[in-house]
């Protein structure tokens, strides 16, 4: 087995925000290796939030972006189970996250919005993105509904 350092356990916790015994399990699982450790914990995330797509949503919040030229914007319903997550920091950029995603995107419906590239980071899609908050805050997250406007 390879030795873990802190420095590494610290670094991926920073990456992924999951909680330290399961950054831990995966380093050991990938043998010390960061990149397969990322691949690992991205799978189990995955997984989790397979198992929590059933839960039922009754929270969420309405956020907004509008660009700077002030002729374009967006609106967008982001769910989640409670509203205890409704009001995490975390919860609400990701919605203003995915509010300007859709702003500068213009998909033209939910299922077209997450196959898309995110404009953060383009290795990432929006389901990534989703998948990755489900596994980090715990709850089901979908996008409800969103409208783009435009001058």
């Amino acid at each position: 087995m390879a030795d873990i350092s802190i420095d590494q356990v610290k670094s991926l916790r920073d990456k992924t925000g999951l909680s330290v015994a399961d950054v831990k399990k995966a380093l050991t699982e990938s043998g010390g290796d960061e990149a397969k450790a990322l691949e690992i914990l991205s799978k189990r995330g995955g997984d989790i939030a397979a198992k929590k797509s059933s839960r039922e949503l009754k929270a969420g919040i309405i956020d907004s972006y509008i660009h700077s030229t002030r002729r374009v914007g967006c609106m967008v319903e982001l769910l989640c189970e409670t509203d205890f997550v409704g009001r995490n920091e975390e919860f609400q950029t990701l919605a203003h996250d995915i509010a300007m995603h859709i702003t500068a995107m213009k998909p033209a419906s939910n299922e077209e919005l997450l196959e898309q590239p995110f404009i953060k980071n383009p290795d990432q899609t929006i389901r990534d993105l989703i998948t990755a908050h489900v596994a980090k805050i715990g709850e089901n997250i979908q996008i409800g509904r969103f409208e783009l406007f435009e001058l």
